[in-house]
C-alpha cells in the first residue's frame, strides 16, 4: 500500500497550525488510506469537482504538510524480521554534540525513525535489520563508535502490532 507522509511541523521542529479546512482534512484522510488513489476518486469522496481537489492536493504538497509518498514494505517478506529500539545517552551536552549526534544517526539507513527525546536517554532510534547477527555487526561496527554516545539500550520488538497507522486528524473548520 502507497502511503501519503504527512508533515504538521516546522523545519525546527515547533509544531504549526495548519489552516485546514474540512475538505483538506477529508483529501488527507483519503491519501492516508490510499495514497495512490487517482484524483477523480479522491474528489468523489470529498464532494469536491477534480480541478478543485487537484488545487488543494497541489497546495498541501507545496505546504509541506504533505511530505512526500512512500509504500509501506513488509518487513518480514523482504527479509528484515528483527526491529529494535535503542535509546542512546551523548555526554557532555551541547547544541554541537546534539548536532553531530542527529547527523551520524541520519547516516545509518538501518535506521528508519530517529527522535530526539527527554527522559534518561537522549535519542530514541527505530532499527530494522535482517535477524539478531545483522544487529550485532550494526551494534559493535557502527552504534558503538557513534561520537559523544555514554550509553546504548537495546530494547527488541517481540512482534509489530500496529506501524505506520494514520494520523488522527483535527476536524477542518
Amino acid at each position: 500500500m502507497l502511503r501519503a507522509i504527512f508533515c504538521q511541523t516546522t523545519p525546527t521542529g515547533i509544531a504549526k497550525m495548519p489552516n485546514l479546512d474540512k475538505f483538506d482534512i477529508a483529501i488527507l484522510k483519503c491519501l492516508q488510506e490510499d495514497a495512490r488513489a487517482t484524483n477523480v476518486e479522491i474528489a468523489e469522496k470529498v464532494n469536491l469537482s477534480p480541478s478543485p481537489c487537484l488545487r488543494r492536493i497541489r497546495n498541501l504538497e507545496r505546504s509541506g504538510i504533505i511530505r512526500g509518498y512512500t509504500a509501506d514494505i513488509d518487513r518480514k517478506e523482504v527479509g528484515l524480521g528483527l526491529t529494535v529500539f535503542v535509546e542512546f545517552k551523548v555526554v557532555h551536552h551541547s547544541r554541537e554534540n546534539s548536532e553531530a549526534q542527529q547527523k551520524a544517526l541520519l547516516a545509518i539507513p538501518e535506521i528508519v525513525s530517529c527522535f530526539l527525546i527527554s527522559g534518561t536517554a537522549d535519542f530514541l532510534a527505530e532499527v530494522v535489520v535482517e535477524d539478531l547477527a545483522a544487529y550485532e555487526r550494526l551494534l559493535t561496527e557502527t552504534l558503538l563508535t557513534l561520537p559523544n554516545v555514554s550509553d546504548i539500550r537495546s530494547n527488541f520488538a517481540i512482534r509489530s502490532i500496529k506501524t505506520h497507522g494514520p494520523l488522527k486528524l483535527p476536524e477542518g473548520r
